[in-house]
C-alpha cells in the first residue's frame, strides 16, 4: 500500500503542474480528476490494493492523454511558465542523476559564496562493450532550486559569476571539459564589486581563450546573465526551454510604456512572448543554438529518469563531437558519430584530452563560430563596387601587415635588440678603461650646467575659446535660461542657454554638471579637422526576427537620424596620432546593439589590427541589446567581445570612453572588458536602470547609484574625465599607454 500512497502523491503533483502550466484548458477536466484522486486518498485503506492499482493506473493514462494534449497547444509564454515552476528540473537534478560522482565546490546550499551559482568537480562513465571509462569534468550553473529562496530564482550576483570563472581557469589548469547549465532569469543586477556588468565581461572575454572545451546547455536562458557562462563550443537547448534578450514581462513593459508599479497586460506579455522567438526551435532557425535536446511531454521534472540517462548520452556525445572536430585522427569517429547520433555514444570511445595543437585549433574554431553568428542578419547596403574595393583594401592590409610585420619586422626588431644588447655590454668595458680619464677630467676642468631632458612630451595648451571656434552646439541657438540640477545643492545660478552650448561646453560653470550634448559635438571639437574618415557607414540594421511594428520604427529612427544603425566607425587623428574609432549614439533606436552594430564593430576590430593603430570605443549612450532583435541581439556580446580579445591579444591598445547614460548588454560584454575604461563626468554607467533594479531586488537605490564617481569608486573605471579635457586627455592617455609611435608589444 506504501507504493500506491507514493504514485497517489505522484499523480497529484502531475495534475499540479498541468493545472499551473494549462489550467485555463483543462480546468474542469483537472477538476474532476483531483475529486477522484481525493475520493480514492479517503477511500485508500477501505480499497483493496487492486482496486486502488487499477484506478491510479486509469487515473495516470488520463493524465497522460492530457498532457500530450496540452504539449500540442503551448504558446511561448507557456515554456516560460514550464522553466519557472518549482517541479521543474534542476541542475541539482542533473548532477544527481546524470553524473557518477561530484563534489560541491566553493560551498554547498545556503553556506555559499552565491547558492544561486553551482561549480562541480564530477565524474561521467560510459560503457563500451564491457570496458567502462570514466571522464573529469567541471559543471558550472545556476541552481535555481525547488522553491528555495536563498538560490535567489538562479539569478547569479557578481560574485556568483567571479566564482563561475575561477573554477572554469581550475577546468583549463586541469585540462578537463566544462559543462555549463543555464538556469537563470537573468544576473541580480547590483553594482556592488566586481559589478554585475563587468563581472559578466570579464567571464564572457576569459571563456573565448578557455584552452578546454566549453559545452553549454540551455534551460532558462535570460540575456546577459546567461551569457556570463553561455560563451561555448557547443551550445544545446532543451527543448522546452527559453532563451531570450529580455523577459517576456520586461519587454511588455517597455513596448506597452507601462509605469513603475503598474499591472503589464497579460495578453501584451503573451504578444510580446511570441515576438522575441524565446523557443528552441525558434532559436535554432536563428542560429543562436547548435542542437535542441528533446523532453517528454510539457517539460522534465525532478523524476523524469527516463529524461536523465538520455540526458547522459546527449552531454557525452556533445562533448565527444567538440573534441573530435579538433582532433588529428578523427574523421571516421566523427562521421559515425554525426550519422548514428546518441547510438555511438557506446560503441565510440573518444579520449577527452587536447595537445597544444588540438587546443590552438579549438580556439580557432570557438573564434570563427561566433563571429560567423547572425551574418544573414544586417543589410549591407554598399555596392558591388564598394564591396570590392573594400575586400580588395582588406586583402592588402592583410598582406602589408604579414610582410612588414611577421616578415620583415621581427628580424629587425631582434637584429635591433642585438646590436643593443651588444651595446650595452661595450658600455660596461669602456666603463672600466675611461673612467679613470673621466675622473681625472672632473677635477680639472669645471663643471658645466646640465640641461634637463624631457621624457615625454605636452600637448600645447589649448586655448580657452578652442571648443566654441570649432563647433557651437545648435542647442545654443535657443534664446533661454535653465537650471543645474544642482542648483539646491551647490547653489548655482541658472545659465544662459547660448553660453551654455557655447563657449561652456555644456558644463555648469559652478559645479561643474555636465549637461548632455549631441554626439556631432565629439566628431566635431575631438579629432583633428578633416581627419574623420567613417567607414562600413552603409552596413544598415534590419529587423530578423519580424518583430510587429518594427521595420516603421527602424524608417522613422533612419530618416531623422540619417543613418542605418546606432554605431559609427570612422578612422580619426587626435592631435596628430591615428586611430580607428567606434561610437555608440543614442539617437539611434536609444544606442543599442544589434547585428548591424555587432558586425560594424567586428569590422572596426579588424581594421584597428591590420592597421596597427589603438581602438577607441566612445559611448555616447547605449541603452543596452536590442529587444527587437531577440536572440540575435544577444549573441553580439560574446562575439564582440571575442573580437577585443583577438585584438588585444595581438597587442592592440583599446580604450572606452562612456558618456551620458551606458547601461546593460555593451557594457556587460565588449566595452566593460576593455583594460583602460573611463568615463564623462556626470555619466552614468551600470547594468540595470533604476526601475529594474528596484522591480528585481526590492531595494531603493540613491539617486547617484549609477553616477560614474560611484563607478570609479567600484573599480569599474580608470578615471573621469571633464569634457573640455577629453581631446588632452585622450592623447596623453594615448602618449602614456602605447607611446608615441608604438600601440602594440
Amino acid at each position: 500500500m506504501l507504493v500506491l500512497e507514493k504514485k497517489l502523491d505522484v499523480l497529484k503533483r502531475r495534475l499540479i503542474y498541468l493545472s499551473d502550466i494549462k489550467g485555463e484548458i483543462f480546468g474542469e477536466r483537472i477538476q474532476t480528476l483531483e475529486n477522484w484522486l481525493n475520493n480514492i486518498s479517503e477511500r485508500i485503506y477501505e480499497l483493496s490494493e487492486e482496486e486502488v492499482a487499477e484506478q491510479l493506473e486509469k487515473i495516470a493514462t488520463q493524465i497522460s492523454f492530457y498532457e500530450k494534449e496540452a504539449e500540442q497547444k503551448l504558446t511561448p509564454l507557456d515554456y516560460v511558465r514550464i522553466v519557472r515552476h518549482p517541479f521543474r528540473m534542476t541542475l541539482k537534478d542533473i548532477l544527481e542523476n546524470v553524473y557518477d560522482d561530484y563534489v560541491e565546490l566553493g560551498g554547498e546550499e545556503e553556506y555559499n559564496i552565491d547558492p544561486a551559482v553551482i561549480a562541480a568537480r564530477a565524474t561521467i562513465t560510459r560503457r563500451i562493450g564491457k570496458r567502462v571509462y570514466t571522464h573529469q569534468v567541471m559543471v558550472i550553473g545556476h541552481e535555481k532550486g525547488h522553491g528555495e529562496e536563498f538560490r535567489n530564482g538562479g539569478s547569479a550576483k557578481p560574485w556568483g559569476n567571479e566564482k563561475a570563472l575561477r573554477f572554469m581557469q581550475v577546468a583549463e589548469t586541469e585540462g578537463i571539459p566544462i559543462h555549463t547549465y543555464i538556469f537563470t532569469p537573468g544576473a541580480y543586477p547590483i553594482e556592488d564589486y566586481p559589478g554585475a556588468a563587468q563581472q559578466i565581461a570579464r567571464n564572457l572575454y576569459a571563456m573565448a581563450g578557455l584552452r578546454v572545451p566549453i559545452i553549454s546547455f540551455i534551460s532558462e536562458g535570460g540575456s546577459g546573465g546567461a551569457e556570463a557562462i553561455g560563451l561555448a563550443d557547443l551550445r544545446l537547448m532543451f527543448s522546452h526551454g527559453y532563451y531570450s534578450v529580455i523577459s517576456p514581462e520586461g519587454a511588455a513593459a517597455i513596448e506597452g510604456k507601462v509605469k513603475e508599479g503598474e499591472k503589464v497586460p497579460l495578453d501584451l506579455i503573451h504578444f510580446c512572448a511570441q515576438q522575441l522567438k524565446i523557443t528552441a526551435i525558434e532559436n535554432l532557425k536563428l542560429g543562436t543554438i547548435d542542437r535542441i535536446i528533446q523532453e517528454p511531454p510539457l517539460g522534465a521534472r525532478r523524476d523524469d529518469y527516463e529524461f536523465f540517462n538520455l540526458l547522459k548520452q546527449e552531454i557525452i556525445r556533445a562533448t565527444d563531437e567538440v573534441y573530435l572536430s579538433v582532433k588529428s585522427l578523427s574523421r571516421l569517429r566523427a562521421r559515425q558519430l554525426k550519422k548514428n547520433g546518441l547510438k555511438d555514444t557506446t560503441n565510440i570511445y573518444v579520449h577527452w584530452e587536447l595537445d597544444s595543437k588540438e587546443i590552438e585549433r579549438l580556439l580557432q574554431k570557438r573564434t570563427l563560430k561566433y563571429k560567423s553568428l547572425t551574418k544573414d542578419f544586417y543589410a549591407d547596403l554598399r555596392s558591388f563596387w564598394r564591396k570590392n574595393m573594400d575586400k580588395m583594401e582588406l586583402k592588402w592590409l592583410r598582406l602589408k601587415t604579414f610582410l612588414f610585420f611577421n616578415i620583415l619586422k621581427r628580424p629587425i626588431k631582434r637584429l635591433q635588440h642585438f646590436i643593443g644588447d651588444v651595446k650595452a655590454e661595450l658600455q660596461v668595458i669602456s666603463n672600466y678603461v675611461i673612467a679613470p680619464f673621466l675622473r681625472f677630467k672632473e677635477k680639472i676642468l669645471p663643471k658645466k650646467k646640465r640641461m634637463i631632458s624631457l621624457i615625454s612630451e605636452t600637448p600645447a595648451k589649448e586655448e580657452d575659446n578652442y571648443w566654441s571656434e570649432i563647433y557651437v552646439s545648435p542647442l545654443a541657438n535657443v534664446d533661454k535660461t535653465v537650471s543645474c540640477p544642482n542648483a539646491e545643492k551647490y547653489g548655482c545660478y541658472d545659465i544662459w542657454v547660448p553660453d551654455l552650448y557655447g563657449e561652456l561646453c555644456g558644463i555648469c560653470p559652478n559645479c561643474g554638471h555636465h549637461f548632455p550634448l549631441e554626439y556631432q559635438w565629439y566628431l566635431n571639437c575631438l579629432f583633428d579637422k578633416n581627419s574623420v574618415k567613417e567607414f562600413y557607414k552603409e552596413i544598415a540594421s534590419i529587423n530578423p526576427i519580424n518583430y510587429h511594428g518594427f521595420d516603421e520604427k527602424l524608417e522613422k529612427t533612419r530618416e531623422k537620424t540619417g543613418r542605418y544603425s546606432a554605431l559609427i566607425s570612422f578612422d580619426a587623428k587626435v592631435m596628430g596620432i591615428s586611430l580607428v574609432v567606434v561610437m555608440l549614439y543614442s539617437d539611434f533606436r536609444n544606442g543599442t546593439v544589434g547585428a548591424a552594430e555587432g558586425e560594424k564593430f567586428i569590422l572596426a576590430c579588424e581594421r584597428a589590427k591590420l592597421l596597427r593603430r589603438p581602438l577607441l570605443a566612445y559611448v555616447h549612450g547605449t541603452a543596452g541589446i536590442r529587444i527587437h532583435e531577440g536572440t540575435v541581439g544577444v549573441v553580439q556580446m560574446p562575439k564582440c567581445t571575442i573580437a577585443v580579445r583577438e585584438y588585444i591579444k595581438a597587442g592592440g591598445l583599446y580604450i572606452v570612453v562612456y558618456d551620458n547614460n551606458s547601461y546593460a548588454g555593451p557594457v556587460a560584454s565588449f566595452l566593460g572588458c576593455a583594460p583602460y575604461q573611463f568615463a564623462i563626468r556626470s555619466s552614468r554607467i551600470g547594468f540595470a536602470g533604476p526601475r529594474v533594479i528596484r522591480e528585481t531586488t526590492n531595494q531603493e537605490i540613491p539617486p547617484d547609484y549609477h553616477a560614474a564617481k560611484n563607478a570609479l569608486k567600484r573599480g569599474h573605471i580608470q578615471g573621469i574625465w571633464d569634457r573640455r579635457e577629453f581631446r588632452k586627455n585622450l592623447y596623453m592617455a594615448l602618449l602614456t599607454m602605447g607611446g608615441k609611435h608604438l600601440y602594440y608589444r
